[in-house]
């Protein structure tokens, strides 16, 4: 890959993070149960510092995303380094898709009669759902690495015996 494309990839996934840090802070202020709260009651509402504890595996990710690109831009892309940081991005994926179902079941028992929870339970089945995109993804590329070390180590081992 070229240097230019994995800036470029790194300049988005950064681009993100900073996003979701904006969405973070922002959102809890805007959002229908905090309208009419202080600041204090705003960031220690339950439910608020739920989806910061969720938030924490969708950073990891993102974390491990870079560190996979920088792999990539090393030309070290076929080591068992890139092997388990695709495993922690699955694992990360799945943890998140886990959270944000709890949270969508949460909702739907416990919601307030007088409140809506479609656009919530809308939400919360769209992020699931790509986050297990990601666990797919992660996976197929994760056995793609793991074959293509098989196959660089027999043709390392090959070429020594061609040697002797």
């Amino acid at each position: 890959m070229k240097k230019a494309s994995i800036l470029f990839l790194q300049g988005v996934i950064l681009l993100i993070v900073i996003v979701a840090i904006v969405i973070l802070i922002r959102f809890p202020s805007t959002e229908g149960r905090a309208k009419n709260l202080d600041t204090f009651s705003i960031y220690t509402d339950p439910f608020i510092l739920y989806g910061y504890a969720t938030s924490i595996p969708f950073f990891i990710a993102l974390y491990y995303t870079l560190k996979l690109l920088r792999l990539i831009g090393q030309n070290n892309a076929f080591t068992l380094n890139s092997v388990m940081t695709l495993r922690r991005i699955k694992y990360c994926a799945i943890v998140l898709s886990s959270l944000i179902v709890i949270a969508g079941v949460y909702i739907r028992i416990f919601h307030n009669k007088d409140d809506d929870p479609a656009g919530f339970l809308a939400i919360c089945i769209l992020t699931t759902f790509i986050s297990l995109i990601v666990v797919a993804v992660a996976l197929v590329l994760e056995k793609m690495l793991e074959n293509g070390i098989d196959i660089k180590s027999e043709n390392e081992q090959l070429h020594m015996k061609l040697k002797k």
